[in-house]
C-alpha cells in the first residue's frame, strides 16, 4: 500500500535525501507561499464580509488553511521535489543469503520444518528475481558461516547457533568483496549470548544492512522450560546445597508440577510447586545433600505435563565438585563459658571441620584444644600471616579488642580481606561494643555498626525468629521445608542472654532477629567483605537449645555445623582455578583461569602455572597458563575439549622452586543440547539486528516485498539516483482531498 501511494518503498525515503530540482531558490518558494496565503486571507475576508450568514472565526480559519495548503502544494510541485538515494549497481554487488541450519530450525510447525519453510520462501521466485539484479551467494550459518550451493539439500543438523560470532567472521572474511546486503533467514535462536556491539560495529563500518526473516512461533501454546539452575560449583562432602531453579511456562498456569535433582538415577531431592502465570519467570529453591566426595553431574528437572510441545527443555545439568578437604577454624575465647563447650561438641561430629581453640583461662594462661602438634599456637594467638592464614575460619568470642596487638588486629582484618577467610564474632561480656571492637581496625569489616557505648550485653531471655532472607539461608535450615522451618524457629527455647549489636550496614543481611521487650534486635547478621565474609551472632546463650530440647533433637548441633561450614566453605586456597561455564555446549571451547597467591596470600605474577587435563577416551593434555596483563596474580589459557564427556583438570603453580598449591576443577562438554532451549522465534533479536544495521525484519510471507527494497543500500558499489516525487498518487489524492474538503465545507456552511 505504501509503495502504491508513494511510488517507492519506505526504505527509499528513510535512506534518501529530499531535494528540490527547480531552478529557483527555496527562499522564493517560501516567500510565494507566505504571499499567496496572505492574499487568500484578504480575499476570504472580503468575500465573507457581506455574506448573508456571517461565519465564526474558526470556520474562516479552516477554509483558509485548506486553500493555503492546496496553493502551497501546487507551488512545491513547480519546484520539482525529488529524493536522491544510493542504490546498488545491478550485477556488480553481492547479496549474501545466510540460512540458519541449526537443529532448532528442524522444529516443525504444521508439518513443515522451519528450514524447509525458509527454503520454500526462497525458491518461490525470490531467489530467481534476486539473481536478475545481483550476484547471489548462499551460506549456512550456525557456529560458523559456510558457503552453500543448493538450499534444497540443507539439513538442520548443526548443534548450535552463534549468530554474532558468525556474522562478525563473515564481515571479516568478505572484506574485499562488494557485499551490498545480507538476508538472514533464522528463528533467532542463539547459544552464544546474543549479538554484541563489536558485531554491530563491524556491520555498520561496512554499511551492510541485514534484512532478517523470522521463522517459528514467537511463543508456544503449551510448554514448560527450565531457564536456569544456579548451584555452587563446589561443596564440602556431606554439606547441604541450595539450588535456585528458574522456569517459565505457557498454557499450564496454576497447575501442579514437581521439581527434582538427580545424581544419575538417584533422586537427591524433589518438591511440589504450583506453576505461575503464563510467560512469567518463576524462581524456586531446592535443598539437597551434596553427598560423598567426587565430581557430580547433577540433573535438575521439572516434570513433563501432558500436551507439552517441546519435551526436551525440561532439564538442565550442572556440575558440582564435592571436596573431601578438611577445613580448620581457629576459635579464640576470652573466658570459660558454656557456648565454648557446646560449639566444640557440635563440631565433633563433623569430620571435615576441625576447631583449634585458644581459651584464655586467666590473665596470662591459655588452654589449647584441637592443635595438630605441641608447637601449634603455643604462644597464643598467631602473630604471623603464615600461621594465621593456615586456617580457613576464625571465631572471636568474649575477648576485648585490646587483648590483641595492633599487628594481630591488622592480621585479622587481612584474614578476611586478603586471605578470604570467614570471621564470626560471638556475643559476650567482653565482645562487640563492650569489648571495644567498634573503635578497632576491624570496625569496617563488621556487618553491623556497633553501638557507641558499653553495657550492651544483657543477662536476660530472648526468643528468635527468622527474617525472610533467613528462611532461604542454608545456615538456618533446621527443617528442609521452608514454612515448617520458619515455624520451628519460633518454637526453639529462649536464649539465656542477648547483646545489642547495633544496626546492619548496607549490604549486610540479617538472617534472624531476637524478640526483646517488643523490640527486634539482630541475632545473626552476615556480610561479604573483601575476598571473605564476616558474621555477628549477638548472643552466647543459644546453648540452652541443646539443654532444653528433647533427647535426640539435633537442632542446636545442625545450626552450628551449618554456620561453621558457611564460615569456611568458600575460603580460597593459594591456587584457585575456574572456568566461566562448567557445561560446554557443542564447540568445547573453554577459558581456563587461575588466581595464584603466595603463603601470605599476596598475588604472585611470575609463577609457573600449568593445567593437567584428563578427559574421556584417554584424552590427556598439559596447558600452560599465561599471566593476564595488568591483573596481578591472574593467569589464563584457552583450550578446546575435542569430544563430549567429562574432563578433570588439576591446575598447579610453582614459584622459585616452591610449590604454591593446586586446584582441581571439572567441566563437561555436552553436544546437541543447547538447541533444545529457547526454541521460540527470538523476534526481538532479529528486529534489533535489522534496525541497528539499516535493514528490516520480514515475515516469510512478506519476502517478495524485499526485492523492491534491498537495492537501497550504501554498501558495495552504489550509484546515487534521483527520483521525482511530483507523480506520486498521494500527491493527486491530497490535491483532490483539499479541493473537495473546502468545497464541501463551503457548501455546508452556505458560502458557496
Amino acid at each position: 500500500m505504501f509503495q502504491w501511494l508513494f511510488n517507492y518503498p519506505v526504505t527509499a525515503f528513510s535512506r534518501g535525501k529530499f531535494v528540490l530540482l527547480g531552478p529557483w531558490p527555496k527562499t522564493v518558494l517560501c516567500l510565494l507561499v507566505v504571499a499567496l496565503a496572505t492574499a487568500l486571507a484578504l480575499v476570504i475576508r472580503l468575500r465573507l464580509r457581506h455574506a448573508a450568514t456571517p461565519l465564526p472565526g474558526w470556520r474562516i480559519a479552516v477554509l483558509w488553511t485548506l486553500q493555503s495548503s492546496l496553493v502551497a502544494l501546487l507551488l512545491l510541485l513547480l519546484w520539482q521535489p525529488a529524493i536522491t538515494v544510493a542504490e546498488l549497481k545491478p550485477q556488480q554487488n553481492i547479496v549474501a543469503i545466510l540460512i540458519d541450519d541449526s537443529r532448532s530450525m528442524g522444529a516443525a510447525e504444521h508439518g513443515t520444518t522451519r528450514l524447509a519453510q525458509a527454503v520454500n520462501a526462497l525458491q518461490s521466485g525470490v531467489l530467481d528475481k534476486l539473481h536478475q539484479q545481483f550476484q547471489v551467494r548462499l551460506y549456512t550459518i550456525d557456529t560458523q558461516v559456510t558457503p552453500a550451493l543448493d538450499p534444497s539439500v540443507l539439513r538442520p543438523s548443526a548443534p548450535a547457533t552463534h549468530l554474532g560470532d558468525s556474522l562478525r567472521r563473515f564481515v571479516a572474511e568478505t572484506s574485499d568483496l562488494p557485499i551490498g546486503a545480507i538476508v538472514l533467514l533464522s528463528d533467532g535462536s542463539d547459544n552464544s549470548g546474543g549479538i554484541d556491539l563489536d558485531t554491530i560495529t563491524a556491520l555498520r563500518n561496512r554499511r551492510i544492512p541485514v534484512h532478517t526473516v523470522g521463522f517459528g512461533p514467537e511463543t508456544f501454546n503449551r510448554d514448560i522450560e527450565m531457564d536456569d539452575a544456579v548451584v555452587s560449583p563446589h561443596s564440602m562432602a556431606g554439606s547441604r546445597l541450595n539450588a535456585w531453579i528458574t522456569i517459565h511456562q505457557h498454557g499450564f498456569a496454576r497447575q501442579p508440577a514437581t521439581i527434582e535433582v538427580r545424581d544419575g538415577a538417584k533422586v537427591l531431592a524433589s518438591r511440589s510447586i504450583v506453576l505461575g502465570a503464563d510467560g512469567k519467570l518463576q524462581s524456586e529453591n531446592l535443598l539437597f545433600s551434596a553427598g560423598d566426595a567426587g565430581a557430580k553431574p547433577l540433573q535438575f528437572s521439572i516434570s513433563l505435563l501432558p500436551g507439552e510441545e517441546n519435551r526436551l527443555n525440561n532439564s538442565l545439568t550442572r556440575l558440582v565438585n564435592v571436596e573431601p578437604t578438611q577445613k580448620r577454624i581457629l576459635y579464640m575465647e576470652g573466658e570459660p563459658r558454656w557456648v565454648y563447650k557446646f560449639i566444640r561438641r557440635a563440631e565433633d561430629s563433623d569430620q571435615l571441620v576441625q576447631i583449634a581453640s585458644i581459651l584464655r583461662t586467666t590473665e596470662n594462661d591459655i588452654y589449647r584444644q584441637g592443635v595438630r602438634n605441641a608447637d601449634e599456637l603455643k604462644d597464643g594467638f598467631p602473630s604471623s600471616a603464615e600461621e594465621l592464614f593456615a586456617f580457613q575460619g576464625l571465631i572471636i568470642g568474649s575477648v576485648q579488642a585490646d587483648y590483641f596487638t595492633p599487628a594481630q588486629k591488622d592480621l585479622i582484618h587481612q584474614f578476611v580481606d586478603r586471605r578470604g577467610g570467614g570471621v564470626l564474632f560471638l556475643g559476650g561480656r567482653f565482645s562487640l561494643a563492650d569489648g571495644g571492637w567498634g573503635s578497632s581496625s576491624m570496625a569496617d569489616a563488621l556487618p553491623v555498626n556497633l553501638p557507641n557505648r558499653r553495657n550492651t550485653f544483657h543477662r536476660a531471655s530472648a526468643t528468635v525468629e527468622l527474617t525472610p532472607p533467613g528462611m532461604d539461608s542454608l545456615i538456618c535450615r533446621l527443617i528442609d521445608d521452608p514454612a515448617r522451618n520458619a515455624e520451628r524457629w519460633k518454637t526453639l527455647p529462649f536464649l539465656m542472654d542477648y547483646q545489642e549489636a547495633g544496626t546492619p550496614k548496607p549490604g549486610a543481611v540479617v538472617l534472624a532477629e531476637m524478640k526483646v521487650g517488643g523490640r527486634n534486635l539482630p541475632f545473626l547478621t552476615t556480610e561479604n567483605f573483601g575476598r571473605g565474609r564476616t558474621a555477628v551472632l549477638a548472643s552466647s546463650g543459644n546453648w540452652r537449645w541443646q539443654m532444653s530440647l528433647p533427647l535426640g533433637d539435633t537442632s542446636h548441633d545442625r545450626f552450628w555445623q551449618q554456620l561453621l561450614r558457611w564460615l569456611v566453605a568458600d575460603t580460597p586456597d593459594q591456587v584457585v582455578a575456574s572456568v566461566p561455564n562448567q557445561i560446554l555446549f557443542d564447540d568445547g571451547q573453554v577459558k581456563l583461569s587461575a588466581a595464584v597467591r603466595d603463603k601470605t596470600y599476596l598475588p604472585t605474577s611470575d609463577a609457573t602455572v600449568e593445567a593437567h587435563i584428563i578427559g574421556p577416551g584417554g584424552i590427556s593434555a598439559r596447558v600452560d597458563l599465561s599471566p593476564v596483563p595488568n591483573r596481578a596474580g591472574e593467569y589464563q589459557a584457552q583450550w578446546t575439549a575435542p569430544q563430549s564427556g567429562s574432563y578433570l583438570t588439576e591446575v598447579t603453580a610453582e614459584h622459585a622452586g616452591q610449590d604454591l598449591g593446586r586446584s582441581v576443577l571439572t567441566f563437561q562438554r555436552m553436544d546437541g543440547v543447547a538447541e533444545n532451549f529457547h526454541m521460540e522465534q527470538n523476534r526481538d533479536l532479529l528486529e534489533r539486528l535489522s534496525a541497528d544495521t539499516g535493514g528490516r525484519y520480514w515475515r516469510p510471507q512478506q519476502l517478495s516485498r524485499l526485492l523492491s527494497q534491498i537495492s537501497y543500500s550504501d554498501a558495495g558499489i552504489t550509484v546515487h539516483e534521483t527520483k521525482a516525487l511530483w507523480n506520486m498518487p498521494i500527491v493527486f489524492l491530497m490535491m483532490l482531498l483539499l479541493t473537495l474538503s473546502q468545497w464541501l465545507l463551503r457548501r455546508k456552511w452556505g458560502v458557496v
